[in-house]
């Protein structure tokens, strides 16, 4: 059985947990004995924290580049990682960067969640000036309907030439 977190893991896991539940409609589940925090029955924080490790994987649509580069994060497995996932691992004695993590939590829920909380977590956060607008989905465009004092006649088929008879 895995030691509980304390210090520095400890702290950090409640902070980022937090944050993820603060966001509009976010649920947790425990499946595989790791932390998953999803919206709308998708996920955007998968996290897991003993006393030896704290790891975390996040949707990062437009910053996995540069998150990347970073000495602790790498593509996430499963084949998560080509869809934008990054998962970030710190072992004892290191102290995550909350801020950033946070950051990372920010820009997973809006790559996950519905438009509508989407925009409504955009508004509720304090950052909402730093953050960029997410584009409203668009509904594919339809012909305009006709009313029916406005609709064309029937096209009317041409009459057949008679048979002739021998």
């Amino acid at each position: 059985m895995p030691k509980r977190a304390s210090g520095a893991f400890a702290a950090a896991e409640a902070a980022l947990r937090a944050h993820a539940m603060a966001k509009p409609e976010a649920t947790e589940h425990f499946p595989w004995g790791e932390r998953a925090i999803k919206v709308k029955g998708k996920v955007f924080l998968f996290m897991y924290c003993d006393a030896s490790k704290l790891s975390l994987s996040t949707k990062l649509p437009e910053s996995n580049g540069v998150a990347l580069m970073l000495p602790f994060a790498q593509p996430t497995g499963y084949g998560l990682g080509k869809a934008g996932w990054v998962s970030a691992a710190f072992e004892a004695g290191a102290t995550p960067p909350v801020e950033m993590l946070c950051s990372w939590i920010d820009e997973s829920y809006q790559a996950v969640a519905p438009a509508k909380l989407a925009s409504l977590a955009r508004g509720a956060s304090s950052n909402s000036d730093s953050e960029p607008a997410r584009p409203a989905k668009r509904a594919a465009a339809r012909p305009a309907k006709r009313s029916p004092a406005r609709a064309k006649p029937a096209k009317r088929a041409a009459p057949r030439p008679a048979k002739r008879r021998a």
